[in-house]
Order: C-alpha cells, then structure tokens, then sequence
C-alpha cells in the first residue's frame, strides 16, 4: 500500500487543518472583526485559557494568525495571505467541477433530446494515448 503522507506538510495543509476545529473556526470568526487579545478570544469559549493559547498556537503555526505580546498583553490578527491562498485553490477547484457539471449538463441535455448517436464515430482514447490516423 502507498503510503501519500509527507515529512513536511505544506501551508495549505496546515491551514485546512487547522480550519478542521470548530474552536479555532470561532476564533478565526472573531479576529475577522478586527485585532483581540487572547482573553478577548477566550471569553466566549468554555476552556482555559491554556487551551486556548494551545489552540492559537496551532493557527499561528498554520499562518493563518499573527500575534504579538506587548508587556502582559498578546494580540492576535488575521493573516491574510493564507486565506487568500486557500480560497485560490478552493476557487480553482470549483472551477474544476463547474466545467464537469456543464459537459454533463450538456451531455444529458443532448441525450433527453435524442441528439447522441447509437454509436460514437471515433471510440474514445485512453488519457495519454495518442490517436491513430486512419486512412480514407
């Protein structure tokens, strides 16, 4: 069996990860509002304060969020060149499968109206392969 995991994950893995929690979801939505302390960030959520820097930690590390600690006091803010960059490859995905829903679109379209043939004219060629020439 293959075995697809890597030594080093990317950043756009470690972003998704950390995305996966619902927890930092909830603190991400709060930072979106603009720059918030860690006790800020930790007020609405039932856990210590401990956990929640634990859980800062992990969005800091996936570049999603930057802080910096001024005497007692850690801020937190949004770092938006991750996002930018997990909703430029969530967006080329969707345009992936929008196009594979409109041939399909097309192809039922033209099935429900009878305009397939019974039998294609050339048979369809495996990825990669090349197509032979015929002579007429």
């Amino acid at each position: 069996m293959l075995n697809y995991q890597v030594a080093t994950p990317a950043p756009l893995d470690l972003a998704f990860q950390a995305l996966a929690d619902p927890t930092r979801r909830v603190m991400v939505e709060r930072l979106s509002q603009g720059p918030a302390s860690v006790s800020e960030l930790a007020r609405p959520l039932d856990m210590t304060l401990s956990a929640v820097v634990q859980h800062l930690a992990v969005l800091e590390a996936s570049g999603l969020v930057r802080s910096q600690k001024v005497g007692r006091i850690r801020t937190c803010r949004i770092e938006p060149q991750m996002f930018t960059a997990a909703e430029r490859w969530l967006g080329e995905r969707r345009a992936s499968w929008e196009r594979r829903f409109d041939r399909l679109g097309a192809f039922l379209a033209e099935t429900a109206s009878g305009e397939i043939d019974a039998e294609p004219a050339t048979p369809p060629v495996a990825p990669g392969a090349r197509r032979r020439r015929t002579k007429t």
